[in-house]
């Protein structure tokens, strides 16, 4: 079957690559379930995996098919699973388990493990193809009523852990309940952390370079945020009279305004750093007054990478709410649809060097593409 796939540690080495089609066998246990991927989204790692910053194939493989914001329906599964039949739809999570206890308990996301399992990126392949199979254990149910925006559910995810992830570190406080907030970034990480902030009732102000208006500030507005470019007013300035900020969730992929943020921090609040950031960037900060009013204030900064079902499971319930709150929101995300797997270089042209790219993915197969029957050798036993 079709897969878009790089050559991990070859840069711009994106092509259409043949993977066997995958066999309930795989799964031990009459556990398996496979999927048919419908839709593909790409974003930041697949273009930095690509321009061989970082990756790694699985085991056999000389090649890493790339893609982990994912969304499919179940084709055929195994004869012990019950959380799932033929016909639901599904969102896959993206890391697997290791060897570190965090592993083992299922929270995957929070590895020790200096070699870590995640599809698409590090020793397993990705979505971007035309079916896998895995265990329920990592498969999420989609209600069909949010099936047209559901390739979001992932990048979703990231930033629900990281707002869960501060809400949990501040039940030292007991008492906490965060009035104001700020989001900085106004990509997709930035618009689906204020959008998770707004359907709580929290004041959010949204921080970008770009000035308003265009796409993303509507969005933002759109739900009630606050926009603010950077070019006109820093983070700082505008929290002496729109903060100080209780929760500060960090998304512009930009290194130095971290530093800024901290500034900006309200007394016991947590600062999430949500960008993953590359390159030797260096900046002057006045230490000593950070330090200082970071102990005085008991505030808190925190990195928040990934997410485990848990957080999957909240952004599905997140992506229903916003239906409910803020219809047809969602799905002026999706702005760049690619057609097919073939079209591999145009997808990765339009995430690279696209215009106005919000969300960039692949239609791989028609959401209503009915499911089929017996569909690799070795299906004898499945329930279809």
């Amino acid at each position: 079957m079709k897969a878009i796939a790089v050559y991990p540690g070859q840069k711009n080495s994106v092509h259409l690559a043949d993977l066997p089609m995958p066999s309930l066998e795989e799964i031990p246990g009459g556990r398996g379930v496979l999927v048919r991927v419908l839709r593909c989204g790409v974003d930041g790692t697949d273009k930095e995996i690509n321009a061989a910053e970082y990756g790694a194939a699985p085991d056999g493989y000389d090649f890493l098919t790339i893609g982990h914001e994912n969304f499919g329906r179940v084709e055929v599964v195994g004869p012990n699973v019950s959380e799932l039949r033929p016909g639901d739809y599904v969102v896959a999570t993206v890391r697997r388990r290791g060897s570190s206890i965090y592993d083992q308990i299922g929270t995957y996301d929070m590895t020790t493990d200096e070699v870590y399992f995640e599809r698409g990126v590090s020793h397993r392949h990705g979505y971007l193809t035309e079916y896998y199979v895995d265990d329920p254990e990592y498969i999420v149910k989609v209600p069909d009523g949010l099936r047209d925006i559901a390739v979001i559910a992932e990048p979703l995810s990231v930033a629900e852990k990281g707002i869960i992830q501060a809400y949990e570190i501040q039940r030292r406080l007991k008492v906490w309940q965060p009035r104001k907030a700020a989001v900085i970034g106004s990509g997709t990480i930035g618009l689906l952390a204020a959008l998770i902030l707004r359907l709580r009732g929290i004041d959010v102000t949204a921080f970008a370079r770009t000035p308003r208006p265009y796409l993303n500030s509507d969005l933002m507005e759109t739900i009630g945020a606050r926009y603010v470019s950077t070019s006109d007013i820093s983070v700082r300035d505008t929290a002496r009279t729109s903060g100080p900020f209780d929760l500060i969730f960090e998304a512009s992929g930009f290194a130095p305004i971290v530093f800024e943020a901290m500034q900006a921090l309200g007394k016991n609040g947590v600062l999430v750093l949500a960008s993953v950031t590359g390159g030797n960037q260096m900046v002057e900060v006045p230490a000593a007054k950070i330090n200082l009013e970071f102990v005085l204030g008991n505030k808190v900064m925190v990195g928040s990478v990934n997410g485990n079902r848990e957080y999957f499971e909240a952004s599905i319930r997140d992506l229903a709410m916003s239906e409910a709150q803020y219809p047809g929101w969602a799905s002026r995300l999706l702005t760049h649809p690619v057609d097919g797997l073939d079209n591999y270089q145009q997808l990765v042209d339009t995430l690279t060097s696209g215009k106005n790219v919000i969300k960039a993915y692949c239609d791989i197969a028609p959401l209503d593409t009915p499911v089929g029957a017996t569909l690799a050798t070795g299906l004898a036993h499945a329930r279809v």
